[in-house]
C-alpha cells in the first residue's frame, strides 16, 4: 500500500446502493487502478494521521478493514451509540476505510455483499461464514485478528483488520446525533 501522498484522490463515484455493491463494480470495472484506498462520504472526520496509520498497516493485505475499539471510542465520546461486533479481546465498531489492493479484493467484496443487508446484526454476519466462524464468534474464542485471519483463509486471501487509534475513526454520520457529535468535534467541543 502506498503512503497517503502518492494514493491521491483519483475519483470519487456515486454509491450504487449499497458500499458492497459500489465496490463489486470497482472491482469490475477493467479501468480500476489498484491499489484503493475507499471510504464513504459520511465519514468526515478522517484526518491523515489515522490514513497513515491505516496504510502503514494495511501494508501487504489484499483487504485491510479500518475499525475503532470500543473503550477507544467510548474513553472520548461515552454517549456514542455505534453497533459493536464483539471478539474475544474487545468489540469493534467499523470505520469505513477500506484497503483494497488487487482485483484478489472482489472474493472477499462478494462475501460481504452476500451478508450486506444484515451488517448490523454481527451473529448473523458470522453465521453466513460458516459454523466454525459464528461458534468462534458467539462464544468469543478468537480475537478480531484470528476471525479475519480465518475469513481471510476461507476466501484465499490475506485478509487484515486495521485498529486504528483515533476514535474519531468511526464517527460517521448516520442519525441526526452523529451529525451534532462532528458538529461539536469541528467547533472543538467535544
Amino acid at each position: 500500500m502506498a503512503a497517503p501522498a502518492s494514493i491521491g484522490l483519483r475519483r470519487a463515484m456515486d454509491s450504487s446502493g449499497t458500499i458492497a455493491e459500489t465496490l463489486l463494480a470497482l472491482c469490475d470495472d477493467p479501468g480500476t487502478s489498484w491499489p484503493l484506498l475507499v471510504t464513504t462520504a459520511d465519514q468526515v472526520l478522517l484526518t491523515p494521521a489515522t490514513i497513515t496509520e491505516f496504510t502503514g498497516t494495511a501494508d501487504g493485505a489484499d483487504v485491510a478493514v479500518g475499525c475503532d475499539e470500543r473503550s477507544t471510542l467510548l474513553g472520548r465520546f461515552p454517549d456514542s451509540r455505534r453497533t459493536w461486533l464483539k471478539f474475544r479481546g474487545g468489540a469493534y465498531s467499523g470505520a469505513n476505510l477500506f484497503a483494497l489492493t488487487s482485483p484478489r479484493a472482489r472474493a472477499a467484496i462478494a462475501e460481504w455483499r452476500a451478508v450486506e443487508q444484515d451488517r448490523k446484526k454481527g451473529w448473523r454476519v458470522m453465521r453466513q461464514f460458516g459454523l466454525s466462524l459464528l461458534m468462534g464468534a458467539v462464544l468469543r474464542l478468537r480475537s478480531v485478528h484470528q476471525t479475519a485471519a480465518a475469513l481471510g483463509r476461507r476466501l484465499g486471501l490475506d485478509l487484515r483488520v486495521v485498529v486504528l487509534s483515533d476514535p474519531l475513526a468511526a464517527v460517521d454520520v448516520d442519525k441526526q446525533a452523529d451529525l451534532d457529535l462532528v458538529e461539536r468535534v469541528l467547533a472543538g467541543r467535544a
